[in-house]
Order: C-alpha cells, then sequence, then structure tokens
C-alpha cells in the first residue's frame, strides 16, 4: 500500500506528493520508467515495471524503437501499461552518473521531457521514480533537489492538464534524500 507522506499545491494547482511505495501499483494515468535508450528492460524498475506489467511493455518498446530509434532525454517513450493499473509508461532516460559532465542538466531534461509527455497525451496525473538513482548511480540528494526543482519549473512556466503529481519511492534513503530536499524546495 503506498503511503502519501507529504503534499503540496504548486501555485499553478498541481498537486504534488511525496509517497512511500511502489510505482507498479499506482493508478494514476501513468508511471514513469527509469529506462535506457535501447528499451531494455532488464535491471532496476524497468525490470520490475516488465515483470508485474508483462510482455507487452517489452513488444511495445521494441515497437516505439522501430519507428523512433533511441529514446534520449529529450524525447522519452510512451507504451502501454499492460497489466500494470495505468494506462501507460513513458519511458524516461535519466542520465549515468559520471558518464558525462552534464549529468544535472540531463536529468533536469528527462523530468521535463516526462511532464512534457503526459501533457501531449492529456494526462491528468503521473507517478515518477527517482530517476537515475538506482542502477544509474546518481547521488539521491542531489538528484531529489534537481527533480523536485524541475517539476516545480515546468508548472511555473506553462499551462499543463496534469492535476496529480506523485514522487513515489520505494527505499528509506532515497525518501530521506527527498524529504530533504522536499523541506528546502518549500522554504
Amino acid at each position: 500500500m503506498n503511503i502519501v507522506l507529504v503534499e503540496t499545491r504548486l501555485p499553478s494547482g498541481v498537486l504534488l506528493q511525496l509517497v512511500k511505495g511502489d510505482i507498479t501499483t499506482e493508478s494514476t494515468d501513468a508511471i514513469v520508467n527509469a529506462a535506457n535508450e535501447y528499451l531494455y528492460h532488464g535491471g532496476g524498475l524497468a525490470e520490475t515495471i516488465l515483470r508485474r506489467g508483462g510482455e507487452r511493455i517489452q513488444r511495445d518498446s521494441e515497437a516505439w524503437l522501430q519507428k523512433h530509434g533511441l529514446v534520449t532525454h529529450e524525447s522519452p517513450a510512451v507504451t502501454s501499461g499492460g497489466r500494470l493499473p495505468c494506462r501507460y509508461v513513458i519511458h524516461a532516460v535519466g542520465p549515468v552518473w559520471g558518464e558525462t559532465e552534464d549529468a544535472e542538466a540531463k536529468l533536469a531534461t528527462a523530468i521535463t521531457a516526462s511532464l512534457r509527455r503526459a501533457d501531449e497525451l492529456g494526462l491528468n496525473s503521473l507517478a515518477l521514480p527517482a530517476i537515475s538513482t538506482g542502477i544509474f548511480g546518481f547521488p539521491k540528494d542531489r538528484a531529489a533537489v534537481i527533480i523536485l526543482a524541475a517539476i516545480r519549473d515546468y508548472f511555473d512556466t506553462r499551462v499543463s492538464h496534469l492535476k496529480l503529481i506523485r514522487m513515489v519511492l520505494f527505499d528509506e534513503d532515497t525518501l530521506w534524500a527527498f524529504r530533504s530536499a522536499w523541506n528546502m524546495f518549500r522554504e
């Protein structure tokens, strides 16, 4: 069972929640997957999404790649939710920590692009993980600040279909990092 730890309404009216739980159980219109550019869902969150959502997600991923090519930070892929309770999975490619000098900018871009893709689909609700903080090794405390700022900045600069954003976090270290960033974010 997912538990809302804190929430705030942004000036745009969007409800932003920090949630402890399992993103694969979210019934939001879409969830975001921390993906790689090849949409090979063989580890981390991507593997869990595929295992719980079914092979249709991998087939949809392969069809996306054939039509659009590799997934980038700027342009996430979209597949069905398969057997998951969400309608869609938005596959966002975050940076691998240490592989590039502009990792922070790429992480912010991946978040913004995911929100934009959800708006293009006309969605009202979206659940996001802590992209790049798992097997991609991005420091959780830095990622939390960047992700929350990217969400705030996105809604400060445009009108959106989105009404609910849930940051769904699984482990205690990531929760702690986001709670700390949340406190700074709220000041």
